[in-house]
């Protein structure tokens, strides 16, 4: 982006109901996302259908800042109570609780807001920057290319998703199966309905998601019934010049870490957290062991994960390859709205990028300006019994599906898909495979049969194209290696 695109990005941020709609889901995201368990994805969805009325602009704006208050939200009960609000706090939390024991709650709760702010300001402009050329380039890409990297992008994300890769892989399957239950476009004829007329328009991506994400999550913590009732005293001193020199360094670090591994499908803020700290085990700390409450061991996971949170946009934007439960979630409310992400998105929605990327500047800014001053506040929620929010979640949860379609299929769907998603958390495995199989099986299938068409059934020209064959043969690589890791751990238990 040039100078004249972030100033015209900025002005459509600040306008005023996009400022607003910033603010407010900056707040919104930040409440939901100090509640344990809930995390980024299950906040997204519970607030998704707030965004239905919005014109396209102002609903990715709100998203967006209801995604980076719920990761902002984590660190905060993460360093006060120990308590992470989503998978990244875990790692902030070693150190950053650490530190609040140790009467340095302010601070900590500074360092890992200072750093957040930082490597969300740099990963903004490296978006900025790479993402449009990188969009036309991909705009070149022939439909067999795209079937090969989407078949890439799902392979790796069964791969690198926590759990057995095999039951990642089938996950990937019957989403995708799910996906394409609905009217055939090609030919016009209703299939997988089972003669149920409501499913003629497919099943709708809100009742599935919210169900596995958000109701599914809610039934876990309930479950686990771990809440905190007692909440120390937080005061706000801000961090003395020891602690910016001591986390400059991991803070940058942590950035360039996040930044990197944000734009790998699959990859996730938690892996992003624990390279960053990994790799502070090589530098010396001035102040305290990692572990033991360093500076170092807050502002680097804090850093790398939202550096992850934000550069992870740049797969989805570019390709249309959402690389996480939260990108697509993001994917499918671009698609509520008719904008569909990949290749053509930039050039197609050239405003729409500008102001997103001028909303990801001021959102950080105002989440800083938020979670200082208000994280005792935050805290504070915890004071609730559990028990007596969930029942006002659902309510809203179930108001919130009905009122897209005003249909009463859809809130059954929500509930059948929260008890499916429940009983997969049961068995230890994550639904996202499930969501990236819903949202990318119907684009393979279109590819596939774009590439068929123009080649006339000749299926080797996917094998024949550079960036397809390829792909497949990365896809044959992996394969080849996790069935031989497989292996090989069989016979060392033999």
């Amino acid at each position: 982006m040039d100078i004249s695109a972030w100033a015209q990005g900025f002005a459509l941020a600040l306008t005023g109901q996009n400022l607003l709609l910033c603010f407010s889901g900056a707040v919104l995201g930040t409440l939901v996302g100090v509640l344990p368990g809930i995390g980024p994805a299950a906040t997204l969805a519970l607030l998704l259908p707030l965004t239905f009325a919005l014109e396209p602009t102002g609903a990715i704006i709100m998203l967006a800042a209801i995604y980076f208050g719920a990761q902002y939200g984590g660190s905060t009960t993460s360093i006060l109570l120990n308590v992470p609000g989503e998978c990244s706090g875990v790692v902030t939390a070693l150190d950053g609780h650490k530190m609040a024991l140790a009467g340095r709650a302010g601070p900590a709760i500074a360092i890992a807001a200072l750093a957040s702010l930082f490597a969300g300001l740099v990963t903004a402009v490296v978006i900025a920057t790479v993402a449009a050329p990188l969009s036309a380039m991909t705009t070149a890409i022939a439909p067999a290319g795209l079937v090969g990297l989407i078949g890439l992008g799902l392979f790796a994300a069964a791969i690198i998703s926590p759990g057995p890769v095999l039951p990642a892989l089938a996950l990937i399957l019957i989403g995708a199966a799910f996906g394409l239950v609905g009217t055939d476009l090609a030919g016009g004829m209703p299939r997988f309905t089972f003669g149920i007329p409501e499913l003629r328009d497919g099943i709708g991506f809100v009742p599935l998601v919210m169900g596995l994400f958000g109701l599914a999550e809610l039934i876990r913590a309930l479950e686990a019934g771990n809440r905190p009732q007692r909440i120390r005293l937080v005061r706000w001193p801000w961090p003395t010049r020891a602690d910016i020199k001591n986390a400059w360094a991991p803070t940058l670090r942590g950035t360039a870490i996040g930044s990197a591994l944000g734009v790998l499908p699959g990859a996730s803020t938690l892996l992003a957290a624990l390279a960053a700290r990994g790799v502070e085990n090589a530098f010396p700390t001035s102040d305290q062991r990692l572990g033991n409450g360093a500076v170092a061991g807050v502002a680097a996971p804090e850093a790398a994960n939202n550096a992850a949170a934000q550069s992870a946009l740049v797969p989805l934007l570019t390709l249309g390859l959402p690389g996480s439960p939260v990108m697509a979630v993001l994917a499918g409310a671009l698609m509520i709205h008719a904008i569909m992400p990949g290749p053509a998105f930039i050039a197609q929605n050239p405003d729409l990028f500008a102001a997103l990327m001028g909303s990801l500047i001021l959102g950080n800014i105002i989440l800083v300006v938020l979670n200082l001053p208000l994280a005792g506040v935050w805290a504070s929620l915890l004071r609730v019994p559990f028990r007596r929010l969930v029942p006002l979640i659902i309510v809203i949860s179930l108001i919130g599906v009905h009122s897209v379609n005003n249909s009463l299929f859809d809130v059954w769907l929500m509930l059948g898909f929260g008890v499916f998603g429940w009983g997969l958390l049961r068995l230890g495995l994550e639904p996202t495979p499930l969501v990236l199989g819903f949202i990318l099986g119907p684009a393979f299938e279109e590819y596939l049969r774009r590439t068929l068409l123009f080649s006339r059934g000749d299926a080797t020209v996917l094998l024949t194209d550079p960036i397809s064959g390829t792909c497949f043969a990365i896809i044959v690589a992996l394969g080849s290696w996790v069935i031989l890791k497989r292996m090989m751990q069989a016979l060392r238990t033999a």
